[in-house]
């Protein structure tokens, strides 16, 4: 039986009082069966170079096998346990994670982000989404929010109809594609501040309010690219009514980042800045959430070699001391650097991490 459960961050040895506790709720089940720490639908993916038409037909022939897809009363039941979390803590801030992967995936980087977060948010709570954690059989990551989660939005009529078969799912694994959904829903339900697991947090979010950062600027400061990485919307902004739309509309299962990084910025790019009027929101710079692009992630896990790298890291930290609310360490790319001692990354886990075991790995 799927239930959520309410557990707090195991703490360092010198335990904290009860109040000061990191507190985190997560969607879980438990079973009979033994934890393979797979979810099979995440695995069910269409052949390659089918059509548009084959790719549809082979959806609709092994819709029983996405478990993610049917209907219970579980959405319900984690809506009512979301509410009296967040409502029971007090929390002054909410944050919001998914974890797609199996248990044995989440690992020491994912760990922390959730000691960071804390870290620097200590009276937050986090809402961590997931199918796979704290079970045997593997959670269902998306479903609490799947079956009733988008009635009323714009994406209510695209999913009745992936559901029922009549839309292509794409090459991608569906879970992925969902994954940006989900975060889009679950900040319009309850608002608060969506994160993904790849994250050093360095400093703490209260300040920021209908937010979305760029990725990437021109030489003018003018942003060329947004991402989803991070989110911090109140509770029914339009935008993310907007979003939600555009997912719906112009859905590609098979193009990666469509339905993502590429999907916030075409809807910002169209309704303006968001400078005024019902949809007003923020642009944060890249400093604030992705001060190193992705193809340059991998100066932050070295270690300096001259002086004149040592001065460059010297910095750098400087700097994001300065601007940065988290690091984005773009795990897709990153996930097989090593952290080398004295290199930014092993400098900033120093300082940010709270038990500090087995992160440096």
């Amino acid at each position: 039986m799927i239930t959520t459960t309410a557990v707090p961050l195991p703490s360092s040895p010198s335990s904290e009082p009860h109040h000061r506790r990191r507190r985190i709720i997560k969607s879980s089940s438990s079973s009979s069966d033994e934890d393979s720490g797979q979810y099979p639908e995440t695995y069910l993916v269409p052949p390659a170079n089918l059509t548009t038409q084959e790719r549809i037909h082979w959806f609709r022939s092994n819709l029983p096998a996405f478990q993610i897809l049917k209907s219970d009363n579980l959405t319900s039941r984690f809506h009512n346990r979301a509410r009296r979390f967040l409502l029971r803590n007090r929390c002054e801030l909410r944050f919001f994670m998914t974890w797609i992967s199996p248990a044995t995936s989440f690992g020491n980087r994912e760990f922390l982000a959730m000691e960071s977060l804390f870290k620097s948010n200590p009276d937050a709570c986090l809402v961590l989404v997931s199918r796979s954690l704290d079970s045997r059989s593997g959670h269902r990551i998306l479903k609490p929010l799947l079956d009733r989660g988008f009635r009323g939005t714009p994406a209510e009529r695209w999913f009745e109809d992936l559901k029922t078969g009549e839309k292509d799912p794409g090459e991608i694994p569906l879970p992925q594609n969902l994954s940006n959904l989900v975060r889009l829903a679950v900040l319009y339900k309850y608002g608060g501040v969506y994160l993904d697991t790849d994250f050093i947090v360095m400093k703490s979010f209260r300040g920021l309010r209908n937010s979305i950062g760029a990725q990437s600027a021109d030489s003018t400061e003018k942003w060329t690219r947004l991402n989803n990485a991070v989110l911090v919307f109140d509770k029914s902004h339009p935008l993310l009514l907007d979003f939600m739309a555009e997912f719906a509309a112009t859905f590609d299962g098979s193009r990666w980042g469509h339905n993502g990084p590429y999907l916030v910025s075409r809807v910002v790019d169209r309704v303006g800045n968001g400078s005024s009027g019902r949809r007003n929101f923020t642009i944060m710079p890249p400093m604030a959430f992705y001060p190193a692009y992705w193809s340059k992630i991998g100066g932050y896990f070295r270690k300096p070699a001259t002086k004149s790298d040592s001065r460059w890291v010297s910095a750098k930290l400087i700097q994001l001391s300065g601007k940065t609310f988290a690091v984005h360490l773009w795990n897709k790319e990153s996930r097989n650097f090593r952290i080398e001692e004295g290199s930014i990354l092993w400098r900033l886990i120093s300082r940010h991490c709270i038990i500090c075991q087995g992160i440096y790995r």
